[in-house]
């Protein structure tokens, strides 16, 4: 007999509304409990626990994260799979929301809503789950939950080595967004996060005083022209439309007022929105920082690690996420988003696979404006529900229609 979809669509809203609560209650024993990068035994113990009273058969993925596939298709013989993924890990950040389920870990919060994520793609895997016991799904899900997304190299790199994406031909997230409201949904297509790249620059001579530095090389002036000048020539030498953004952190050198130390270093961020451009920025900018310090007499080093891609959406991925959110939150809900300089590690699936990330509001109407990274983050909780039906009926909608055709640019 056919499957009605919209009744199946229908059946997955019952089952989140249903979970709501429980739901709640397990994100906030998450937040309550965070753990940071490669560290999250109990929150993926959490996660192992639902999966498993719900029927499912997660398994390890490495020591801190979680994989679970539900099995699903119209016949026997199909191998169709969607993935739907979320991030494990806290931050290193005191949480200052005065909640009563706060971070009891000093000094860990979830300030990023990676809490958020994991359950909301719990709820999916819930709802996923009761529609394939009734063999309502169209294809198979594969449940990526992944460690260690905020430290560079991180948990997608290594999720994608141990085989997550074999048999995945999409895949979906989302991204708690504290600026927008909750009921609202953030979307685009290509580029909707930037690369995100450590830079530390290592400047070096044998020092000297400060009355002759015409007998030495001075890495604290020729630092201070690195700084000046290294994001100009970036801006000259790539394309203005890929978004490059280099921004200096932290600079370190000396200690005292009469001596030029004999090492400098300084470190920053490289931002690219677009990915070609990206893989060109490395060579370009340490070619400009050794041009601009030539004429100072000092040793260079610069250490550019490749840190995480753009995260460049699908047009047809973004359109069954749309279209899900459009059921949810209605038409008036789902909107053109910014692009972000942030860096997701969300990129790497999507330079495998087809795929998309929207953003997903978590104000409550009328709070005052924050943002992600701040200790005073506080997400409202509908959001869980919102999220965990919209990757649901993403994950069906992509279920039932035909496989993509097009492949990302690798």
């Amino acid at each position: 007999m056919p499957v009605d979809l919209s009744t199946t669509l229908s059946r997955l809203d019952t089952v989140v509304e249903a979970a709501q609560d429980r739901l709640r209650d397990v994100r906030r024993d998450i937040h309550a409990n965070p753990e940071t990068a490669w560290t999250e035994h109990r929150t993926s113990e959490t996660v192992m626990r639902v999966l498993t009273e719900a029927g499912l058969k997660p398994r390890r993925l490495g020591a801190t994260g979680v994989v679970c596939d539900i099995p699903g298709g119209r016949n026997a013989a199909s191998h169709r799979r969607i993935g739907l993924r979320a991030d494990l890990d806290a931050l290193p950040i005191p949480e200052e929301s005065g909640l009563p389920y706060a971070s009891r870990r000093p000094g860990i919060s979830h300030a990023c809503g990676h809490d958020v994520h994991t359950t909301a793609v719990l709820g999916a895997a819930l709802a996923l789950a009761d529609v394939a016991g009734r063999g309502e799904l169209p294809a198979g899900v594969r449940l990526i939950f992944q460690a260690a997304e905020e430290v560079q190299p991180g948990g997608a790199e290594f999720a994608i080595e141990a085989g997550v994406l074999e048999g995945v031909e999409q895949i979906y997230a989302l991204h708690c967004d504290p600026k927008i409201e909750v009921g609202t949904i953030g979307s685009r297509i290509g580029s909707i996060t930037s690369a995100s790249d450590p830079v530390t620059v290592t400047l070096r001579s044998h020092g000297g005083h400060t009355s002759r530095p015409h007998m030495t090389g001075d890495v604290v002036y020729a630092l201070g022209q690195v700084i000046a000048q290294a994001a100009g020539v970036l801006g000259r030498r790539m394309d203005p439309r890929s978004g490059v953004n280099l921004t200096w952190g932290a600079v370190h050198a000396g200690n005292t007022t009469n001596a030029i130390p004999t090492v400098g270093t300084l470190m920053g961020t490289l931002r690219v929105l677009d990915v070609t451009e990206w893989e060109r920025a490395g060579v370009i900018l340490d070619a400009a920082i050794a041009q601009i310090v030539a004429p100072y007499g000092v040793e260079v080093d610069v250490h550019h690690v490749r840190g995480v891609p753009p995260t460049v959406n699908d047009e047809f991925a973004v359109a069954h996420l749309e279209a899900a959110a459009r059921e949810v939150v209605g038409p008036d809900g789902v909107h053109l988003t910014e692009q972000s300089l942030g860096g997701e590690d969300f990129g790497w699936y999507v330079r495998q696979v087809p795929g998309a990330m929207v953003r997903l509001g978590a104000r409550t109407p009328g709070a005052p404006m924050t943002d992600l990274h701040r200790a005073d983050l506080a997400v409202d909780e509908r959001a869980i529900g919102i999220g965990a039906r919209v990757l649901a009926r993403a994950a069906v909608l992509a279920g039932d229609a035909a496989p993509p055709r097009r492949r990302p640019t690798p």
